[in-house]
């Protein structure tokens, strides 16, 4: 494994326990995969609120709308076995749909631009209101017009996905779970994702929490609720582990003999623009699109109620990062879009020489933490509560082992001033000096702090 790797992956696990802290998350599981070699995997805090074991990397996590990706790998390989065509109508396979609803095709259920609802009337299943549909209840809904015409835009659709599911177990003469099951999770082998509930004994699923109400704390969500005709768009658990193994066997370049190539072209390709948001994204057949740090990825997002989870493939760097969060307040996409802007760094500037090595490490003034990234040539500063802990980031030249110049810093900073790392008889560093501010350990601002503060100083 390249050694830039092992110093970013060992940063990017730092950042994320550092996030986990400071989000006051319940847990998060995420792993990091780099081509074909062994991915690097972990886990913080609780399986739930309640637990008093930790969670790991083992355990099972609701990964909602990642379901959509493994629903049209299922699609894509009934299509390379000539059982269907992407530009099949919907009506070709299943009756009793509305008659503009039966025209859109495939294809256009898979992008999300078929016109069909997102969730219905009464949505109250993300809410935990009510049971997801059942399918009598959801070929109800599709018997009622779109919302939209087909293929005039994207817009996102759970009862398009659920339709699909429907189509997958009419063509094979199996339930939609247990050809998945077999045709598409065990042929990527994977060990820990399932289709939907009830989930197999031998795997601890972990429970979801909410948001931290006003005036009271989280309260535990039992994400063990089977999603029912909806499976095929966000039934699935999984683990941050099995969900980058399965993503990197969708590259075009990837090892894989259950997909055929083409199939993996038309799916991680860009089909459609998702309109009115703030940042770029496009989506492929069942595959988000973005851009990080200057790399294109492809992936998913899920929501379940409870849990959250991202996952992003970079085809440049054939790197590949997913993050699970068994809360809601922190979005795992930007979890995944600050370990892959450290992944990038790190994989540029080069791992640390023996000169730069000794600046390694986590620093504290009384009001922020700073992490200390050495690179071949040069250190970075970087403050790991950002959301992305390379933006505004100060970097040291002219390294040595207890030396270094602040060679790029903002206007308001230290610009062209010194960093000074000070260290015990023993050669230990005790203290680091960043211009005229003296950064300590955690343990060293913890004790000033109580000391000063609790006598009013």
């Amino acid at each position: 494994m390249a050694s830039w790797f092992d110093a970013a992956t060992e940063y990017a696990a730092t950042w994320l326990e550092y996030q986990v802290r400071h989000s006051d998350l319940p847990g998060l599981q995420f792993a990091i995969g780099m081509g074909g070699r062994d991915i690097v995997e972990g886990a913080f805090g609780k399986p739930a609120l309640s637990a008093k074991d930790e969670l790991t990397s083992r355990h099972l996590l609701r990964v909602a709308s990642h379901s959509k990706t493994f629903t049209a790998a299922g699609i894509l390989k009934l299509v390379d076995a000539g059982r269907l065509r992407l530009d099949d109508p919907s009506s070709a396979h299943i009756a009793g749909l509305h008659p503009e609803i039966g025209q859109a095709t495939i294809r256009q259920l898979l992008t999300h631009s078929g016109g069909t609802t997102r969730d219905g009337l009464d949505a109250g299943q993300w809410q935990i209101r009510r049971p997801f549909l059942n399918e009598p209840e959801l070929r109800s809904a599709l018997a009622a017009p779109p919302v939209v015409p087909a293929n005039t835009r994207f817009k996102y659709s759970n009862h398009g996905y659920g339709l699909l599911g429907l189509i997958i177990a009419k063509i094979t003469g199996e339930s939609y779970g247990s050809w998945m099951q077999r045709e598409i999770v065990q042929a990527a082998g994977l060990s820990r994702t399932y289709v939907d509930a009830p989930f197999d004994e031998q795997a601890p699923l972990a429970r979801g929490a909410s948001h931290r109400l006003i005036g009271q704390g989280r309260h535990e969500i039992d994400t063990s609720i089977p999603t029912n005709a909806l499976a095929a768009a966000t039934g699935f658990a999984s683990t941050a582990g099995d969900l980058v193994r399965f993503f990197r066997q969708l590259s075009p370049e990837a090892e894989n003999g259950w997909l055929s190539i083409a199939a993996r072209r038309e799916m991680t390709r860009r089909h459609w623009l998702v309109p009115d948001m703030s940042v770029e994204r496009h989506y492929g057949l069942g595959t988000m699109h973005g851009n990080t740090s200057g790399w294109a990825w492809f992936g998913h997002s899920g929501v379940f109620p409870g849990c959250l989870s991202h996952t992003a493939v970079v085809p440049e760097a054939d790197v590949a990062v997913s993050a699970i969060v068994n809360g809601v307040e922190t979005q795992p996409a930007l979890l995944v879009d600050g370990v892959l802007a450290i992944l990038r760094a790190i994989r540029e500037g080069g791992s640390a020489s023996p000169a730069t090595a000794s600046w390694r490490g986590r620093w504290w003034t009384p009001w922020a933490a700073f992490d200390f990234v050495p690179l071949e040539n040069k250190v970075l500063v970087l403050a790991p509560a950002q959301a992305n802990p390379l933006i505004d980031c100060l970097e040291l030249g002219e390294v040595s082992e207890t030396s270094a110049r602040i060679v790029r810093a903002g206007g308001f900073a230290n610009f062209g001033e010194y960093a000074r790392l000070i260290k015990d008889t023993s050669g230990k560093p005790k203290e680091l000096w960043l211009g005229g501010t003296k950064l300590l350990s955690e343990n060293d601002i913890s004790r000033e702090i109580g000391e000063r503060f609790a006598k009013g100083a």
